[in-house]
This record gives C-alpha cells, sequence and structure tokens, in this order.
C-alpha cells in the first residue's frame, strides 16, 4: 500500500482513513529538505510492509494550517497514533529499520498499555493534546 500525501483537497478522505483504532504513521517533512526527499522512498517502503496501517505524507509548509503549531525540531519526524493516543511524536533517524522497530512496537501494545503511556511523562500528555492529527485535521 502507498502512503497518502496529505493536500487541502483530499483532508476528508485522510480524516476518514485515520477513523477507527488502526495505527497510523504520519512522516512531517519539507519540499526542500533533501534528507526528506531521500527519505520518500524509505517511508514508501515502510507503508507497503505494513498495508494494515495508514501512512500519511505531510509537507510542514505546504500543510501549516494543519500542523504549523506543531513543534518540528529536525526532519524527518514521525507521529504515530492510534484512536485519539497519540504513541509517538519526533523526529527519527532517516532510516527505514529504525521506523520498521517503531511502527512494530506501537503496533505491538494494546490500547490500555498505549493509554498508560501517553500519561506517563509531561512530554507525552503534550502528544496528547497538541499533536492529535484527528484533531488538527478537524480544526
Amino acid at each position: 500500500m502507498q502512503s497518502l500525501t496529505l493536500d487541502s483537497d483530499n483532508r476528508a478522505a485522510i480524516a476518514a482513513a485515520i477513523d477507527g483504532d488502526s495505527l497510523m504513521v504520519a512522516c512531517l517533512c519539507a519540499a526542500w529538505c533533501g534528507t526528506c526527499s531521500s527519505y520518500r522512498a524509505t517511508f514508501e517502503e515502510l507503508a507497503t510492509r505494513h498495508p494494515d496501517k495508514t501512512f500519511v505524507w505531510i509537507d510542514i509548509e505546504d500543510q501549516a494550517d494543519v500542523v504549523g503549531d506543531l513543534d518540528v525540531e529536525n526532519f524527518p519526524t514521525l507521529l504515530v497514533q492510534r484512536g485519539d493516543t497519540v504513541a509517538f511524536f519526533g523526529t527519527m533517524l532517516p532510516d527505514g529499520a529504525v521506523a520498521d522497530r517503531l511502527v512494530q512496537a506501537q503496533a505491538a501494545a494494546t490500547l490500555d498499555e498505549l493509554a498508560r503511556l501517553a500519561a506517563s511523562s509531561e512530554e507525552r500528555r503534550g502528544w496528547q493534546r497538541d499533536c492529535n492529527l484527528r484533531v488538527l485535521l478537524a480544526a
């Protein structure tokens, strides 16, 4: 399965695709970033390896009205979410094996485990408040 690319014409479709409790992995990048350009193929390969999950590519400049308030410190930044629980938000090494391990670990966690982890630190509580892609798309 190929990843979806968020644009102004498909926000409702992407919101519908991430509805439910399946895992969603979003990559936040920028068109001008060379690392992001080369990571795109890796992200597509990751999506192909995990067809039961939704992968979304988001250009933070083109989609600034959706994700502009997110604190993207470096590229690529991954957002992993299941249901309304943000399981991970942060800079990722542009390495497919590292991203694959992250996806597998988050997919293996139960909803209760994810909820417990989501409340386990101020940083993770902040992710719940600020990084929920469902909420950002609805705003």
